[in-house]
């Protein structure tokens, strides 16, 4: 089988980061005898990419009006622009099935293609913003529910990340939906505990690795590092990633006298937020808005405790006290209750951890996930 993915989210060259969940199950699918052609899209006004060696795709620019207004009709002229990049790749090997990431503009343009082309869809949602409001009203995001609403009509099915993402997206529609739940899959080879357990340390440190934006929550761990300044004298934080609020985050940390105590450490590789995840004590992102969040599922693979705001995707995922630990959103002192409870008790964050990483060995893993996908693609052409 051969399918065509359309994505915005891919590893380039210098970025081996930016949509590896997407590659790493494409890689896998190849052991269910799914072959995959990537064409990853990218706006004509952002930097131009390049192929990033180990993840082979062929990077395509499209023009749109910057921003969110731009967004609607984002689909139609990325569909124009692959009038001649599909039938090519066609006329070298029968395509089968067509798997877009997120609706627009990639749903919209594989909805085009399929009609002019006969090609099943496929589209998998990522977040929770399902239809593409950019939380914020208006005609414009009018239009985008409009454009997201047709995709999801037209498709084969539609793949969501998450119980969650699956429920607005059936709220929202007010009609049936041919729709399931796909959870990430992780690399559990890859992310994997340090052999024979992580040796003690002098310093407790606790990890988050997400974009530096408000909606992660990375301000909720500073001020809970802060209120663990008396019983959790030694505690250090490392956070990995970047984002545009990064001197924001700083300035509070700066503010509330824990700098010394955070290290922003930017963008890692794979392999260094694989590590980093190995040697931390608790890893913890209390995001507001996640459809489910890969990172969650790398860090319990490496055995850790993960500490995640209830509402969330990944709260399908983490039973509290059981394999994880679950905080109210913008919980402050839950978050701060938990990270004492855990960084003073190393027995439980040890069986925690063992906890989690049986729950991905369990259904979420890479294999896991590349099986559920194939079923989906021969179902769509069946």
């Amino acid at each position: 089988m051969h399918v065509l993915t359309l994505t915005p989210f891919f590893p380039s060259a210098g970025d081996e980061v930016t949509g590896c969940f997407i590659a790493e199950s494409n890689k896998q699918l190849e052991q269910f005898g799914v072959t995959s052609s990537v064409i990853a899209v990218s706006p004509i006004h952002y930097p131009r990419k390049a192929s990033n060696p180990l993840a082979p795709a062929a990077w395509v620019r499209y023009p749109q009006i910057p921003g969110n207004l731009g967004l609607s009709s984002a689909g139609r002229w990325l569909y124009a622009r692959l009038l001649t990049e599909v039938p090519r790749l066609r006329r070298e090997r029968p395509i089968d099935v067509i798997h877009a990431h997120a609706a627009l503009p990639c749903g919209h343009a594989a909805a085009l293609l399929s009609r002019h082309l006969k090609i099943p869809f496929v589209v998998t949602l990522h977040g929770l913003d399902v239809f593409n409001t950019c939380f914020l009203g208006g005609v414009p995001a009018q239009w985008r529910r409009r454009a997201s609403i047709h995709v999801y009509r037209a498709a084969r099915m539609v793949i969501c990340i998450s119980r969650r993402v699956q429920s607005l997206l059936r709220d929202g529609m007010q009609e049936d939906v041919r729709s399931t739940v796909v959870y990430n899959g992780t690399d559990t080879n890859f992310f994997s505990p340090v052999p024979g357990g992580t040796p003690p340390r002098q310093e407790e440190e606790i990890l988050s690795v997400g974009s530096l934006l408000v909606g992660k929550g990375h301000e909720l761990v500073l001020r809970a590092i802060r209120q663990l300044a008396d019983s959790c004298p030694h505690v250090r934080c490392r956070i990995i990633g970047e984002g545009s609020d990064r001197a924001r985050f700083e300035a509070l940390a700066r503010e509330l006298g824990i700098a010394q105590r955070v290290q922003f450490e930017g963008r890692k590789s794979r392999a260094e937020v694989a590590d980093a995840m190995r040697d931390c004590s608790v890893f913890v992102l209390p995001s507001r808005y996640e459809g489910l969040g890969c990172v969650y599922l790398e860090a319990m693979a490496c055995g850790k405790p993960v500490i995640a705001c209830r509402g969330q995707g990944i709260d399908e995922i983490i039973e509290h006290r059981k394999n994880g630990w679950l905080i109210p959103v913008d919980g402050l002192d839950e978050l701060a209750q938990g990270l004492s409870t855990l960084l003073q008790s190393p027995d439980l964050c040890s069986r925690l951890g063992a906890a989690a990483r049986e729950t991905i060995l369990n259904g979420l893993t890479l294999s896991d996930q590349a099986q559920r996908l194939a079923q989906i693609y021969g179902e769509a052409i069946a």
